[in-house]
């Protein structure tokens, strides 16, 4: 199962195959709004670094003059002046640190809200081919795992950078000589280190498509939907089995990121931590160098050591990163296949019209020249076999996806030239499976209208007959619904989702089968909410049990994706055809 998981992962998102990896210019340009605070952050930290090296000087005064010839004044001023450099470097540190950890997270909610904003513009194409597991990995997990690189990476590796630059020209200062020697092995350190980034930026692309894959298993076995699935199949403990064949592969892979060149990256340490012992061997030979000058120099050597390992240490974690910034732009650079329009129209009449549309999810045509005419105010009935093509149909007009051509229009006006907002005023929909979030009623019904206010509220429930059940509850409007809202029955859930369309208003209604899988006495209910919702407006009724539209204005049968016959009830039945089969079987079933 975790392999065919990680699998389907692969295949259902566009460059999952390959290791995705951010170009570092691209990375460094999310950076460049905050330019102005990080110029900030760079300046206190090249005063940090500067103040910082003032400590060895003031230690080689201390050893050479101070305490060799009692000077008890000036040993006095040098102590405290060490004690000074100390408290002005950790003040200076404090404040680049709450600058530059701000200027990161920043960055993240950049990303995070770019991410987001971007999939909403996604057309329902890219969700019926994607995990939402996947979807909330990348989101949550890919930017998560960049938290400790985009908050403190750029900060640390300019402070580094500084020390390390300021502290070699001090080391110069003091003794050329010894300085060539403790940097000979520096070039030798970045050729490993650069060895060890790219081993775990492997292994972290690898890392993420697991957990990507075990937050696609929680979210789809976990939900609601899937624990009633998994318990009434008796699969609770296969799935607790591949779950933990999954988390242990995840576990080996965390292993391997955190060995990878483990030994390698000791091996510099050991060097490093080597480098005094040899300066005190090769001084005690000579005799050339004073003593102050040697403690002087072993400190500030310290000092290069420290941070140049951290340089190292960040290279291998940005190397790191550029996958996860990888599978992050990966997501931000999808083709948007619906973008908005910029007309906003000042009133609404609602007539609809579908002239010559095709339309295809791929190479098969799924809908074939239809044209059809809704006038304003009226009700249009769609009816077919399953797969016919009807609820693609009512996709159409909302834009869930675009035309292959043709073009569906509002009032003579192309809904692909309208904004998202107004078209979204425009058409409401009303279909069998209705989504509620895991919150209360109250904030469920206003989803659909912010403003609205608590009269209004109770207005649209009452319309939808679901006030006087909401009322005998012990919360009323305030009763959380449960996740996808599995505290109430199918009936319940329609009409409060009828409540949620009326407060929205809207002049053109879709109705995509609402009432199919309900039973007779809770259809019969729905059906009286739904005739209020649809009292004077444009409504488009996708028809799964045909005694539901007998009044409607006109229907029509699609048959493969094309119109086949249309007219009223009466002409229908008398033309004996599609649809007067359509009818008598669904009477053959009904009596059955």
């Amino acid at each position: 199962m975790t392999e065919q998981t990680e699998s389907a992962v692969r295949h259902e998102t566009p460059g999952m195959n390959d290791e995705p990896r951010a170009p570092l210019r691209r990375v460094v340009g999310l950076f460049r709004p905050y330019r102005g605070r990080l110029a900030v952050v760079g300046a206190l930290i090249g005063l940090s670094s500067l103040v910082s090296l003032a400590s060895p000087f003031m230690l080689r005064s201390v050893l050479d003059d101070a305490i060799p010839h009692g000077r008890t004044g000036l040993l006095t001023l040098l102590a405290l002046g060490m004690v000074a450099v100390a408290v002005v470097t950790s003040v200076l540190d404090v404040v680049q640190t709450l600058i530059s950890t701000g200027v990161g997270q920043r960055v993240m909610h950049d990303l995070r809200t770019g991410v987001y904003g971007h999939l909403q513009r996604m057309s329902m194409a890219f969700f019926t081919r994607t995990r939402t597991g996947e979807v909330q990995s990348r989101i949550a997990s890919d930017i998560g795992g960049m938290q400790l690189v985009v908050t403190s990476t750029a900060a640390s590796m300019v402070s580094n950078l500084t020390t390390v630059v300021a502290t070699i020209v001090a080391m110069l200062v003091l003794d050329w000589r010894l300085t060539i020697v403790s940097l000979l092995l520096l070039p030798v350190f970045v050729t490993i280190s650069r060895r060890v980034g790219r081993e775990r930026r492997k292994i972290t692309s690898e890392r993420q498509r697991k957990m990507a894959a075990i937050s696609s298993m929680v979210q789809e076995s976990l939900s609601i939907s899937g624990i009633l699935l998994g318990r009434t199949m008796g699969r609770g403990p296969e799935l607790t089995g591949r779950f933990s064949a999954a988390s242990d592969e995840l576990a080996d892979l965390e292993v391997r990121s955190s060995m990878a060149g483990r030994w390698r990256q000791s091996t510099i340490q050991i060097i490093m931590a080597a480098m005094p012992a040899v300066i005190y061997w090769a001084t005690g030979l000579t005799s050339a160098v004073s003593i102050g000058t040697v403690v002087a120099f072993t400190t500030l050597q310290m000092n290069l050591f420290r941070p140049a390992v951290s340089l190292l240490r960040l290279g291998v974690d940005v190397q790191s990163s550029l996958a996860l910034f990888g599978r992050i732009f990966e997501y931000l650079d999808l083709p948007v296949d619906i973008h908005p329009g910029t007309r906003t129209p000042e009133t609404v009449r609602g007539e609809i019209r579908f002239e010559h549309v095709d339309f295809s999810y791929g190479e098969v045509p799924t809908l074939s020249d239809v044209d059809l005419t809704v006038p304003a105010g009226t009700t249009l009935a769609v009816v077919g076999e399953t797969g016919s093509g009807k609820t693609t149909l009512s996709y159409l007009l909302p834009r869930l996806y675009d035309v292959t051509s043709g073009r569906v229009t509002i009032d003579g006006v192309d809904v692909r030239d309208l904004t998202f907002e107004s078209l979204a005023e425009t058409v409401g929909v009303v279909s069998q499976e209705t989504y509620l979030f895991h919150s209360s009623i109250a904030d469920n019904l206003r989803f659909a209208r912010p403003s609205a206010t608590d009269e209004e509220i109770v207005t649209a429930a009452r319309a939808a007959r679901i006030h006087d059940h909401i009322a005998s509850l012990p919360d009323g409007y305030d009763t959380v619904v449960g996740e996808r809202g599995y505290r109430f029955s199918g009936g319940e859930k329609q009409r409060l989702a009828i409540a949620r369309t009326l407060l929205r208003d809207p002049p053109v209604l879709i109705l995509d089968e609402a009432t199919s899988s309900l039973d007779t006495q809770t259809e019969r209910a729905v059906q009286e909410a739904l005739d209020t919702l649809s009292h004077g407006r444009t409504t488009i009724t996708i028809a799964h049990r045909l005694s539901t539209i007998r009044d409607a204005d006109q229907i029509v049968v699609i048959d493969h994706g094309r119109v086949v016959e249309r007219g009223t009830h009466d002409e229908l039945l008398a033309a004996d055809g599609p649809y007067a089969a359509l009818v008598n079987r669904d009477r053959s079933l009904t009596s059955a």
